[in-house]
């Protein structure tokens, strides 16, 4: 299994609901994909410019295979990049 979290912070603040939308589709297309495991993306409540998107992967070819499909080569990369500033923490699982 592939694990990465990825913390997303939106650089204008204008621009929050656009990305939680953006977000909202990204997510629900890769659920769908093949090898996905696990795509849930959170909202802090501490500070609407914050969001973290935690991802489980069957394997690094889903993972892969995850960066050019539709979810990320035409929603993530072209429409939600742009809007913030990204910061991937490839994980390892602690506890199951």
């Amino acid at each position: 299994m592939v694990y990465t979290n990825v913390v997303l912070t939106v650089k204008n603040e204008s621009d929050v609901p656009r990305v939680r939308e953006l977000l909202t589709q990204q997510c629900t297309l890769s659920r769908a994909e093949p090898g996905c495991a696990r795509f849930d993306v959170f909202h802090s409540q501490a500070d609407r410019k914050f969001f973290i998107l935690v991802e489980a992967w069957e394997s690094q070819a889903a993972l892969d295979e995850h960066r050019l499909a539709k979810a990320y080569m035409e929603v993530y990369k072209p429409h939600v990049l742009p809007l913030v500033d990204r910061t991937p923490h490839p994980s390892d699982l602690v506890v199951v």
